[in-house]
């Protein structure tokens, strides 16, 4: 009965604890080409003989007997080591330990400017391609590198695995970051929705802004490092996720919160939302 209560209790204070939040992103939509029907079949004249075909002519070595040589069995074994290549590489293609996915999240000191700035951007952001999804990482990459002086703290998680795992692990941590705030924008895969209805939370306290850069990659995100985070870190993972191409992104995703200008987390809220950051 006491488990129940304190769990009652720390659910009510985390949705008291949720303010405005926003978030936009996608994984790249490419339209199949439509189906080609098959055109007919093409008709070749056949040559009229014009003198009799005498059969072939079979010529065999002094010695050799019907022996066809050692070639053909070289030949023979080289298309099957170039298979056995081809396979390999075909399993490596389908995503191994080449594909991967990262989190970065950025408790940083709040500003009305920021906030405008993260909106502006996510509206105008391209979520339906691979080249609109790399640039909104861009961007926002840059926007958190200039806000450096008001970095507090952060937290970085990163996983490897198949495609499919992969992109499980993305769907999942969209969700939590989703969870951790009243969604008042939106914008996914060229869909944009608002809340009209949120009425702003201010708060004396509330002096912290989270902002989290999701990514899901066909190649090796940085790891987790064993050290507790640092500037210097926080900074070479936000340029590990501006260097996203449209040929490797699989999927990306900006969320923050809050999203209302006037807002802001106070430090219990800062820490009752993301117990896994870290002071920077």
């Amino acid at each position: 009965m006491r488990r129940l209560l304190v769990l009652g209790l720390l659910l009510l204070g985390l949705a008291l604890a949720q303010k405005s939040g926003g978030g936009v992103g996608g994984r790249p939509y490419a339209p199949s080409p439509p189906p080609m029907a098959p055109g007919p079949a093409p008709a070749y004249p056949m040559p009229a003989p014009s003198l009799p075909y005498p059969g072939p002519v079979v010529v065999y070595p002094r010695g050799g007997g019907g022996s066809l040589g050692v070639l053909p069995v070289l030949v023979f074994l080289g298309l099957v080591l170039v298979g056995a290549w081809m396979v390999q590489g075909l399993k490596r293609a389908e995503g191994g330990p080449g594909t991967s996915v990262a989190q970065l999240r950025l408790a940083l000191l709040v500003r009305p400017e920021v906030q405008r700035a993260l909106r502006t951007l996510a509206e105008a952001a391209d979520t339906t391609t691979a080249k609109g999804l790399a640039d909104l990482l861009d961007e926002a990459a840059l926007l958190l590198l200039r806000e450096e002086p008001a970095w507090r703290f952060a937290e970085y998680r990163q996983a490897e695995g198949g495609e499919e795992e992969v992109l499980g692990l993305f769907d999942a941590w969209m969700l939590e970051d989703r969870s951790a705030y009243r969604e008042t924008f939106r914008h996914f895969e060229g869909k944009k929705a608002l809340d009209p209805a949120y009425t702003p939370k201010v708060e004396p306290g509330g002096r912290y802004l989270v902002a989290s850069l999701l990514l899901a990659e066909r190649r090796l995100l940085p790891q987790r490092p064993k050290a507790p985070l640092d500037r210097p870190t926080v900074r070479a993972l936000l340029l590990a996720f501006a260097a996203s191409t449209p040929f490797t992104l699989l999927a990306a995703h900006l969320a923050w919160t809050p999203e209302k200008e006037g807002e802001g987390l106070t430090e219990e809220e800062l820490l009752l939302l993301f117990p896994g950051l870290e002071k920077v």
